[in-house]
Protein backbone atom coordinates (compact mmCIF):
# COMPACT_ATOMS: atom_id res chain seq x y z
CA UNK A 1 0.00 0.00 0.00
CA UNK A 2 1.32 2.76 -1.25
CA UNK A 3 1.86 5.76 1.47
CA UNK A 4 0.32 9.31 1.40
CA UNK A 5 2.58 11.94 0.56
CA UNK A 6 4.29 14.38 3.09
CA UNK A 7 2.14 17.80 2.91
CA UNK A 8 4.34 20.45 3.14
CA UNK A 9 4.33 24.51 3.92
CA UNK A 10 6.74 26.24 2.96
CA UNK A 11 7.61 29.33 4.72
CA UNK A 12 10.00 32.06 3.69
CA UNK A 13 10.21 35.92 2.79
CA UNK A 14 11.68 35.49 -0.04
CA UNK A 15 9.60 34.43 -3.15
CA UNK A 16 12.15 33.36 -5.55
CA UNK A 17 13.26 31.25 -2.41
CA UNK A 18 9.82 29.28 -1.77
CA UNK A 19 9.40 29.00 -5.64
CA UNK A 20 12.60 27.34 -5.22
CA UNK A 21 11.78 24.89 -2.57
CA UNK A 22 8.08 24.18 -3.94
CA UNK A 23 9.77 22.87 -7.22
CA UNK A 24 13.06 20.86 -5.45
CA UNK A 25 10.00 19.24 -3.28
CA UNK A 26 8.22 18.76 -5.73
CA UNK A 27 10.00 16.90 -7.92
CA UNK A 28 10.91 14.32 -4.95
CA UNK A 29 8.41 11.55 -4.62
CA UNK A 30 6.41 11.66 -1.39
CA UNK A 31 6.03 15.32 -1.13
CA UNK A 32 3.33 17.61 -1.54
CA UNK A 33 3.87 20.97 -1.30
CA UNK A 34 0.07 22.50 -0.15
CA UNK A 35 0.91 25.82 0.76
CA UNK A 36 3.30 29.12 0.76
CA UNK A 37 3.41 31.55 3.47
CA UNK A 38 6.10 35.13 3.53
CA UNK A 39 5.06 36.03 7.32
CA UNK A 40 5.15 34.82 10.32
CA UNK A 41 1.80 35.49 10.63
CA UNK A 42 0.46 33.73 7.55
CA UNK A 43 2.04 30.80 8.66
CA UNK A 44 0.33 30.24 11.43
CA UNK A 45 -2.80 31.25 9.44
CA UNK A 46 -1.63 28.30 6.85
CA UNK A 47 -1.26 26.11 9.54
CA UNK A 48 -4.57 26.30 11.45
CA UNK A 49 -6.21 26.07 7.57
CA UNK A 50 -4.31 23.38 6.17
CA UNK A 51 -2.72 21.23 8.74
CA UNK A 52 0.26 20.35 6.77
CA UNK A 53 2.56 17.58 8.11
CA UNK A 54 5.61 19.90 8.36
CA UNK A 55 6.29 23.39 7.83
CA UNK A 56 9.57 24.53 6.24
CA UNK A 57 9.99 27.51 8.45
CA UNK A 58 12.93 30.30 7.85
CA UNK A 59 13.10 32.58 10.83
CA UNK A 60 13.85 36.02 9.70
CA UNK A 61 10.45 36.55 8.92
CA UNK A 62 8.12 39.86 8.87
CA UNK A 63 5.08 40.33 10.95
CA UNK A 64 6.02 37.49 12.80
CA UNK A 65 9.68 36.04 13.37
CA UNK A 66 10.21 32.13 12.77
CA UNK A 67 10.96 30.84 16.59
CA UNK A 68 7.52 33.18 17.42
CA UNK A 69 5.78 31.35 14.64
CA UNK A 70 6.95 27.92 15.89
CA UNK A 71 6.24 28.59 18.89
CA UNK A 72 2.44 29.31 18.04
CA UNK A 73 2.27 26.63 15.47
CA UNK A 74 3.16 23.83 18.00
CA UNK A 75 1.21 24.45 21.14
CA UNK A 76 -1.77 25.30 18.88
CA UNK A 77 -1.20 21.61 16.45
CA UNK A 78 0.99 19.65 18.45
CA UNK A 79 1.36 17.09 14.65
CA UNK A 80 2.68 19.66 12.65
CA UNK A 81 6.29 19.08 12.34
CA UNK A 82 8.69 22.28 11.63
CA UNK A 83 11.73 22.19 9.48
CA UNK A 84 13.47 25.22 9.88
CA UNK A 85 15.36 25.86 6.61
CA UNK A 86 17.60 29.22 7.34
CA UNK A 87 20.87 31.28 7.03
CA UNK A 88 21.37 31.93 10.47
CA UNK A 89 23.97 30.12 12.38
CA UNK A 90 24.41 31.03 15.62
CA UNK A 91 23.35 29.11 18.53
CA UNK A 92 21.27 31.33 20.21
CA UNK A 93 19.08 30.64 17.34
CA UNK A 94 19.99 27.12 16.68
CA UNK A 95 18.37 26.19 20.98
CA UNK A 96 15.82 28.98 20.67
CA UNK A 97 14.24 27.25 17.69
CA UNK A 98 14.44 23.81 18.98
CA UNK A 99 13.06 25.14 22.35
CA UNK A 100 10.30 26.47 20.65
CA UNK A 101 9.36 22.78 19.09
CA UNK A 102 11.48 22.70 15.81
CA UNK A 103 12.67 19.05 14.92
CA UNK A 104 14.85 20.08 12.29
CA UNK A 105 16.99 22.94 11.47
CA UNK A 106 19.00 23.09 8.33
CA UNK A 107 20.89 25.77 7.04
CA UNK A 108 20.63 27.05 3.38
CA UNK A 109 22.50 25.96 0.74
CA UNK A 110 21.30 22.02 1.47
CA UNK A 111 20.97 19.96 -1.14
CA UNK A 112 17.91 18.20 -2.89
CA UNK A 113 18.91 15.01 -1.16
CA UNK A 114 19.75 16.77 2.31
CA UNK A 115 16.93 18.65 2.42
CA UNK A 116 14.06 15.42 1.27
CA UNK A 117 15.83 12.84 3.68
CA UNK A 118 15.34 15.82 6.32
CA UNK A 119 11.59 16.05 5.49
CA UNK A 120 10.92 12.04 5.43
CA UNK A 121 13.31 11.76 8.80
CA UNK A 122 11.18 14.66 10.46
CA UNK A 123 7.83 13.57 9.27
CA UNK A 124 8.63 10.58 10.99
CA UNK A 125 9.50 12.38 14.06
CA UNK A 126 13.21 12.57 14.34
CA UNK A 127 15.10 15.32 15.33
CA UNK A 128 17.30 16.38 12.53
CA UNK A 129 20.41 19.06 12.84
CA UNK A 130 22.46 19.66 9.43
CA UNK A 131 26.15 18.29 10.43
CA UNK A 132 27.80 22.11 10.87
CA UNK A 133 24.91 22.62 13.33
CA UNK A 134 25.23 18.84 14.82
CA UNK A 135 28.71 19.45 15.58
CA UNK A 136 28.54 22.65 17.35
CA UNK A 137 25.65 20.95 19.57
CA UNK A 138 28.35 18.02 20.16
CA UNK A 139 30.50 20.94 21.26
CA UNK A 140 27.62 22.66 23.17
CA UNK A 141 26.73 19.68 25.68
CA UNK A 142 30.18 18.18 25.92
CA UNK A 143 31.38 18.18 29.29
CA UNK A 144 33.50 20.95 30.50
CA UNK A 145 36.97 20.32 30.85
CA UNK A 146 38.50 19.06 34.18
CA UNK A 147 40.00 22.23 35.91
CA UNK A 148 42.89 22.47 36.19
CA UNK A 149 44.99 22.25 39.29
CA UNK A 150 47.30 25.72 40.70
CA UNK A 151 50.65 24.23 41.12
CA UNK A 152 51.88 23.93 44.75
CA UNK A 153 53.59 26.72 45.77
CA UNK A 154 53.00 29.15 42.72
CA UNK A 155 54.93 31.89 44.26
CA UNK A 156 58.13 29.60 43.69
CA UNK A 157 59.55 29.13 40.44
CA UNK A 158 59.83 26.11 38.51
CA UNK A 159 63.37 25.62 39.37
CA UNK A 160 62.70 26.44 43.33
CA UNK A 161 59.78 23.28 43.44
CA UNK A 162 62.24 20.98 41.78
CA UNK A 163 64.60 22.05 44.91
CA UNK A 164 61.86 21.87 47.25
CA UNK A 165 60.60 18.56 46.12
CA UNK A 166 64.07 16.87 46.47
CA UNK A 167 64.68 18.90 49.82
CA UNK A 168 61.39 17.31 50.71
CA UNK A 169 63.02 13.88 50.24
CA UNK A 170 65.26 14.51 52.74
CA UNK A 171 68.19 15.09 50.70
CA UNK A 172 71.09 18.10 51.55
CA UNK A 173 72.31 20.89 49.14
CA UNK A 174 74.71 18.74 47.72
CA UNK A 175 72.61 15.63 46.76
CA UNK A 176 70.19 18.70 45.33
CA UNK A 177 72.65 20.47 43.23
CA UNK A 178 73.83 17.12 41.88
CA UNK A 179 70.66 16.15 40.93
CA UNK A 180 69.75 19.16 39.24
CA UNK A 181 73.48 19.83 37.53
CA UNK A 182 73.80 23.11 39.24
CA UNK A 183 76.31 24.59 41.43
CA UNK A 184 76.21 24.06 45.30
CA UNK A 185 75.88 27.59 45.52
CA UNK A 186 73.09 27.71 43.39
CA UNK A 187 71.30 24.82 45.18
CA UNK A 188 72.09 27.05 48.71
CA UNK A 189 70.57 29.98 47.35
CA UNK A 190 67.44 28.47 46.11
CA UNK A 191 67.32 26.96 49.42
CA UNK A 192 67.46 30.31 50.64
CA UNK A 193 64.44 31.68 48.39
CA UNK A 194 61.98 29.00 49.47
CA UNK A 195 62.74 29.17 53.13
CA UNK A 196 61.76 33.27 52.20
CA UNK A 197 58.99 32.91 50.02
CA UNK A 198 57.29 30.22 52.25
CA UNK A 199 57.55 32.08 55.60
CA UNK A 200 59.22 29.11 56.91
CA UNK A 201 62.43 29.73 59.35
CA UNK A 202 64.26 26.27 58.79
CA UNK A 203 64.68 23.12 56.34
CA UNK A 204 62.41 21.11 58.86
CA UNK A 205 59.32 23.40 58.40
CA UNK A 206 60.11 23.92 54.56
CA UNK A 207 59.56 19.96 54.17
CA UNK A 208 57.11 19.99 56.33
CA UNK A 209 55.16 22.24 54.12
CA UNK A 210 56.17 20.23 50.79
CA UNK A 211 54.95 16.85 52.37
CA UNK A 212 51.85 18.25 53.17
CA UNK A 213 51.15 19.69 49.50
CA UNK A 214 51.94 16.42 48.10
CA UNK A 215 55.53 16.96 47.05
CA UNK A 216 59.08 14.43 48.28
CA UNK A 217 57.41 11.65 47.25
CA UNK A 218 59.77 9.04 46.18
CA UNK A 219 59.99 7.51 42.20
CA UNK A 220 58.10 4.03 42.28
Amino acid sequence: MDREPVRVVVADDHPAIREGLQVLLTSSPGVEVIGQAGTGVEAIRLADQLQPDIIIMDLHMPELDGIAATREIVQASPHIRILVLTMLEDDDSVFAAIRAGAHGYLLKGAGREELTRAVAAVNDGDLIIGPGIAQRARTFFAPPPPPTLAPAFPQLTDREREVLDLLARGYGNATIARQLSIAPKTARNHVSNIFAKLHVADRAQAIVRAREAGLGEQPK
